[in-house]
């Protein structure tokens, strides 16, 4: 049986969705995992994101709370608003209480990828304050640590991410992720689909 990995996010501007992106192939490079791309629902009307200049979305799936459980793992991507996880990204978590009640998602490994609209915008904080979702659900938060080498500690190029996870800066909405951002982005993908197909192996 192949192990699942879901990654799940929203995204408004397209920054989070590019991480995601190279996340899953990252996940899909491992042996014996099938990894998913899910959006998450939006909440915004048409007209109100037609104003905000919000793309349209792509077509990758919408998940439903209940489909989370068929996942052997989980990495959730989602933007900042003021340190925090964007209210869409919230508002389908809230929806998780049935889960929750039965606690389907306990043992199930997780992890956070994010983007933030500059340095002090939530590169940490933003992680650090999901976890609390984590934690109810009884979730085993997988961070990636300093595993991603030279690259934790790159100094001369703006790069998004933290021992947390991988991130991006978003700016005024044009700067794009980095080269070293979406390779942080694979290597968190592949390292997270690892450890679920480790776990999955001893279940």
């Amino acid at each position: 049986m192949a192990t699942k990995v879901f990654i799940v996010y929203y995204s408004m501007y397209g920054h989070v969705e590019k991480l995601a992106q190279e996340i899953k192939k990252g996940a899909s490079s491992v042996e014996g995992v099938e990894a998913k791309l899910w959006q998450v629902p939006e909440t915004l009307p048409e007209e109100v994101l037609a104003k905000m200049g919000a793309p349209p979305k792509t077509d990758a799936p919408l998940i439903t709370p209940d489909e989370l459980a068929e996942a052997d793992g989980v990495l959730f991507g989602f933007p900042t608003r003021f340190g925090m996880m964007a209210a869409q990204f919230k508002a389908f978590l809230d929806a998780t209480g049935g889960l929750w009640r039965t606690q389907a998602l306990a043992g199930k490994p997780a992890g956070i990828f994010y983007s933030t609209g500059s340095q002090g915008g939530g590169q940490e904080t933003t992680p650090l304050t999901s976890i609390t979702q984590l934690a109810h659900h009884g979730m085993i938060f997988v961070p990636i640590g300093y595993t991603f080498g030279a690259g934790m500690f790159e100094l001369e190029k703006l790069k998004g991410g933290s021992p947390y996870g991988a991130g991006t800066y978003a700016g005024d909405g044009s700067r794009q992720p980095s080269e070293l951002e979406l390779e942080q982005a694979f290597h968190q993908g592949k390292y997270f689909a690892g450890i679920a197909k480790k776990l999955k192996g001893t279940a």
